[in-house]
């Protein structure tokens, strides 16, 4: 099983940054790993040590902003289809420049 973590917590004071960070820091010492900004994903052996893991989720999460966590099997997370846009290359792969001696 996977458990995905989203979260969407405030960063405008000092305060709130310290409390964003720390959040952070407890995913990524439990063994979570960032899929992107504000999502995290850990794989989880069964149900029961997914419930032991968002129970810990629980007891960290901030008292300001939204945390939201997802478990899905396997076979749903091989599912996932990664979008992105058209690639760009800095390469020059032409020969319009070339000077032969």
């Amino acid at each position: 099983m996977r458990i995905l973590v989203m979260y969407d917590l405030p960063a405008v004071t000092a305060k709130e940054k310290k409390i964003h960070h720390s959040f952070q820091k407890f995913l990524v010492q439990s063994g979570f790993l960032m899929m992107q900004e504000s999502i995290y994903c850990k794989l989880a052996q069964n149900q029961q040590a997914a419930d032991a893991i968002i129970k810990q989720i629980k007891k960290q999460v901030p008292q300001t902003g939204l945390v939201q966590v997802l478990t899905i099997t396997e076979k749903q997370f091989a599912k996932i289809e990664y979008l992105v846009g058209e690639k760009t290359s800095e390469v020059i792969d032409t020969d319009e420049r070339v000077i032969i001696l």
